[in-house]
């Protein structure tokens, strides 16, 4: 077991040089406006993971382990290894799913995911950028843990980096896949490819800024290695377009230390979603807002209510399980669009806010 995991060590450094060399060669990495404090948080957040914070859930799960279970340990060694390969990758995706799309959903995981989202231009790296304790959090490091105790170390070893080449392939800005799409027998191919794993296209789209350039969609593509989750649970979506824009809709420039070191570091700009009691405050009111539209043009709505350029969505939605609406304006002029937020026709105002304010009111009085 020993001798696997450590060979996996090498293999996963080898799938980062081979990544690392193949930008460099296109010029990549040449080209890239990370600043000194963003290559640090990227490089020093994969050593802190590979030597740090992965070693110490392993302990953690031995020692407990042999504390309360040690019946159990080498209870998987007897498995034949092409059946347990496939049990440890599908549990551990699936669980890598669901904390992923929950770093979006959940206002405290997202401020522990968001660095992940800030970068402006995809590479091989930025798999390792989120706060260090988003991965300390992560279950299927945990679950990793696990399998390595019940005797599953080999398939751990296999697993993992098989894993790391289709993670670090689908942040590379080495597109394998863009050729492919060309040809169509290779179309045809990847048609079958893309619906099990993540393609950089698949992927890239997750990073993009947002729903606007009919490309990007931050709120879906969240699986990791296998983009069957998405599938199954909705979030998919296939377009084999690369976005222009990478990162959030409204640019930030935190200190690297609180996006990697928070809760225990917190930004000094108090305006910042990392900073200390910051609260994202509510921007929506009751009266519809009268807007100059422009026909065949597509606008992004706020149906969170804390934008701050209401009626459209700024990106405040995130950490929230409430979306932006993607619409095309059906004619040029001025348009009442819903800013109480209440409409049953999306974007456009249908008088539920009257009704919203009378029930305002009347809780008011009643309070008063």
């Amino acid at each position: 077991m020993k001798e696997g995991i450590s060979f996996d060590v090498y293999l996963v450094l080898g799938i980062l040089v081979f990544f690392a060399l193949m930008e460099i060669m296109v010029g990549h990495l040449k080209q890239s406006k990370r600043n000194k404090g963003e290559w640090f948080q990227e490089a020093g957040g994969f050593l802190a993971l590979s030597l740090l914070i992965k070693p110490m859930i392993v302990m953690a799960v031995f020692f407990i382990g042999h504390s309360f279970f040690p019946h159990l340990q080498q209870t998987l060694s007897s498995w034949n290894l092409w059946f347990l390969l496939p049990f440890y990758l599908l549990i551990d995706d699936l669980l890598q799913y669901w904390y992923h799309r929950s770093g979006h959903e959940y206002e405290f995981l997202w401020k522990l995911h968001r660095s992940h989202h800030q970068a402006e231009q995809m590479g091989f790296f930025i798999s390792y950028r989120n706060a260090g304790l988003y991965y300390v959090m992560m279950p299927n490091i945990w679950w990793l843990a696990i399998i390595t105790f019940l005797g599953g170390g080999y398939a751990v070893a296999i697993g993992l980096v098989a894993k790391q080449l289709v993670i670090i392939g689908s942040h590379s800005t080495i597109s394998w896949d863009k050729p492919l799409y060309k040809n169509k027998i290779t179309a045809l191919i990847m048609t079958i490819i893309e619906r099990i794993i993540v393609t950089p296209a698949f992927h890239h789209g997750h990073h993009g800024q947002s729903k606007l350039d009919g490309i990007s969609d931050p709120n879906g593509n969240f699986g990791n290695m296998f983009s069957i989750w998405d599938q199954l649970f909705g979030s998919a979506v296939f377009t084999r377009q690369f976005p222009t824009d990478y990162g959030l809709q409204v640019a930030t420039n935190e200190n690297w230390t609180a996006s990697y070191f928070y809760p225990l570091v917190k930004s000094k700009d108090n305006k910042n979603i990392l900073s200390k009691g910051f609260v994202k405050e509510k921007t929506s009111e009751f009266e519809p807002i009268q807007i100059e539209l422009t026909q065949g043009q597509k606008y992004l709505w706020c149906q969170c209510g804390k934008s701050k350029t209401q009626p459209f969505c700024d990106g405040s939605h995130h950490g929230s399980k409430v979306k932006p609406v993607l619409f095309e304006s059906k004619k040029t002029g001025k348009v009442s669009l819903c800013n109480c937020k209440g409409t049953k026709n999306p974007p456009y105002c249908d008088g539920s806010h009257k009704s919203l304010k009378k029930e305002f009111d009347m809780l008011f009085k009643s309070v008063d």
